[in-house]
């Protein structure tokens, strides 16, 4: 029988040769010489896009993971790349640190949000890349390399972001900062307000998003400072509650639009305001049940608030089937070559399709919005760009490709969609 793989979502199937889960670096090593190619590396499948899809060998990291060292006095710690961030968390705060910011999902695994830039939200705060002191990878021949900070700037800034394509990582030392508390508050206000303040708003705290629910004209925003108060008791988490009520009304009320908005809308502004402190890791995530696919891209920070209105008229005219909530953030710039927030403040914008439904009409209609605005697309999250887009996007491309030529000169983690990605010919 065939190996199948599939990503969280469903929508990226592969049948590979093999399916191997290596126990620690020499054995990923000898499977980079040896298995059938070619050869892509899975995280947690938490991806959208068909990164991991091979008829090769697909490698999971998930027996690769856990604590290797920790610095306590410098807030820095080594951990192995399949480490899920769920499991991060409760390792870091046992050592007294934290990581200084995430996003709202903590099943991934470390190595594939750094190989994605993932990112939480905050202007002055970077994706998870941005913490890196020291990465460890196997090359494409199956050698071990390790570059740091101190030593190989170019090399960390370069492999920083990969889509495990620059090597397979196995181990990265991440500067994280003390274990911290954060107060969050939660409410909602009208979404014409949110995008004419966008700017004054995300920036008056340390970490702020805001979600809008089609068809509520309301945004629900959210924002955590850090806190010395005592900690008090989380609300629970109603998000899954609330998709299937927007679901049931979205399915009973096709034919009835107006009654539909009256009622979203009714039920958004009666959302009641959160405030609450807690430690870090008992923050940022949330629990999500309900299964969706994702396009998210990352637009210069200013132009954030236009390219939102547009996205809201088109869902709200020609997609109303569409139920699940729009996530905008904000990401601060930084320096590594593939990073989608390569020198420049970024907002970030997230739209999600049930996953029982097919997203491509709706992810291709909303995809030019995007575009027109500058955006460059999450590297996990649902595009159509290929290698010509992207030269176009990020100015250090060309220096990326020849490090990844250097790393991998065989091609050996090169599928037919990174091939598309990098513009490699067969």
């Amino acid at each position: 029988m065939a190996n199948a793989w599939s990503n969280w979502s469903g929508f990226v199937t592969a049948s590979p040769k093999l399916i191997a889960m290596p126990a620690d670096a020499g054995e990923l090593a000898e499977l980079v010489r040896s298995a059938p190619g070619p050869l892509r590396v899975a995280g947690a499948g938490h991806s959208f896009t068909p990164l991991v899809q091979s008829e090769g060998a697909i490698v999971s990291l998930e027996k690769i993971d856990g604590l290797v060292s920790h610095e306590a006095a410098a807030n820095r710690a080594r951990v192995r790349a399949g480490t899920r961030l769920g499991a991060l968390m409760y390792i870091l705060q046992d050592i007294g640190q934290g990581l200084p910011n995430m996003g709202d999902i903590d099943k991934q695994a470390i190595g594939g949000a750094l190989g994605t830039a993932t990112h939480g939200s905050g202007p002055t705060l970077g994706a998870y890349h941005t913490q890196l002191e020291m990465v460890q990878l196997v090359d494409g021949q199956g050698k071990l390399r390790e570059y740091s900070r101190a030593n190989d700037q170019d090399m960390i800034h370069a492999t920083g972001v990969a889509l495990g394509s620059f090597g397979v990582l196995t181990e990265v030392t991440m500067n994280n900062i003390a274990s911290y508390r954060l107060r969050r508050r939660k409410w909602v206000l009208p979404i014409g307000d949110m995008l004419r303040d966008f700017e004054t708003m995300m920036a008056a705290h340390r970490s702020a998003e805001f979600y809008y629910i089609p068809f509520a004209d309301h945004a629900q925003f959210i924002a955590s400072d850090l806190s010395d108060a005592p900690t008090t008791p989380r609300p629970t988490d109603d998000d899954e509650e609330g998709l299937a009520t927007l679901r049931k009304l979205r399915t009973a009320l096709r034919w009835l639009p107006s009654l539909r908005r009256a009622l979203i809308r009714g039920a958004v502004k009666k959302v009641p305001s959160e405030d609450y402190v807690q430690d870090w890791l008992n923050v940022y995530a949330s629990d999500r049940r309900t299964k969706f696919n994702e396009m998210e891209y990352h637009l210069p920070y200013e132009e954030g608030p236009k390219a939102l209105a547009e996205i809201i008229a088109l869902t709200e005219k020609h997609f109303p089937e569409v139920y699940f909530p729009m996530e905008v953030r904000s990401v601060a710039p930084d320096e590594f070559w593939l990073s989608p927030f390569y020198k420049r403040l970024t907002c970030s914008i997230a739209i999600h399709h049930d996953a029982a439904n097919d997203p491509l009409p709706f992810m291709r209609a909303a995809e030019p919005i995007f575009r027109k605005y500058g955006g460059r697309p999450h590297w996990g999250k649902m595009h159509s760009l290929k290698a010509a887009d992207f030269k176009k996007l990020y100015p250090r491309w060309d220096d990326a490709m020849a490090v990844r030529r250097d790393i991998d000169p065989q091609n050996r983690f090169v599928s037919p969609y990174m091939a598309g990605l990098f513009g490699i010919q067969p």
